[in-house]
């Protein structure tokens, strides 16, 4: 019965995204809201992202938790924004959707909010393309808290995408094993204009708004780490 429930959860997720077409105001509030909860997260050294994992990270997925969304459909989708390490910086912010798998962004009435680490080539690639599976088409483990990877972490850092919640104020590493990640044209559309791919934004070829300045000046605090 769960898998019968977490395949339409799956494939419900293409039918989704037309039906919630983000505007301009759309995609300010998600940036908005996810520099918020990037800012908060590493506001707690102790109990936040470890600094030498961002500092190795190729980018950065952000999805706050949205009660609009968890309502209307159960807390099992999400919607974010993803950057990525370029020649000068971080990129302008690409926007994308999560749902389906372990994924639960309404957990006891209180809203999850997600973050994930793409540590290498293959995690940048996956996230390039439209649509990817985690676990099926890039490896994830749930990413260890604190200030510094804790020593016995070797497998989880072997994974390509370490994947954190935070709810009720509780922020831990989660397994997303099974979700699907997919580009939300609408959002970039909104954002950037029609003619712009994601593969273009990424790679840091557009221009960054001004309202994602904040939020790429917050992970610009932890520079790359080869």
């Amino acid at each position: 019965m769960y898998k019968n429930v977490l395949i339409v959860s799956v494939a419900g997720l293409g039918l989704i995204l037309p039906a919630l077409a983000s505007d301009r105001e759309d995609d300010i509030g998600r940036i908005q809201k996810a520099t918020r909860v990037f800012h908060e997260i590493m506001a707690t050294p102790d109990k936040g992202i470890p600094r030498d994992l961002l500092e190795k990270a190729r980018c950065v997925a952000i999805i706050p938790g949205e009660e609009k969304l968890a309502f209307i459909f159960g807390g099992n989708y999400g919607r974010g924004l993803a950057t990525c390490r370029t020649g000068d910086g971080w990129s302008a912010p690409m926007f994308v959707a999560v749902g389906g798998g372990s994924v639960g962004f309404q957990i006891g009435g209180s809203f999850t909010d997600v973050v994930m680490l793409f540590m290498n080539d293959h995690a940048l690639q996956s996230l390039m393309g439209d649509k990817f599976k985690i676990g099926a088409d890039a490896t994830v483990a749930a990413g260890p808290v604190g200030r510094q990877a804790a020593a016995g972490t070797d497998v989880k850092l072997n994974a390509e995408i370490l994947s954190y919640s935070r709810s009720k104020g509780v922020f831990a590493g989660v397994s997303v094993d099974g979700a699907v990640v997919q580009a939300d044209h609408s959002g970039d559309k909104a954002m950037y204009g029609s003619d712009v791919s994601h593969q273009e934004i990424l790679s840091g070829k557009v221009e960054v708004p001004e309202p994602a300045r904040r939020l790429l000046e917050e992970l610009a605090r932890y520079p790359v780490r080869r």
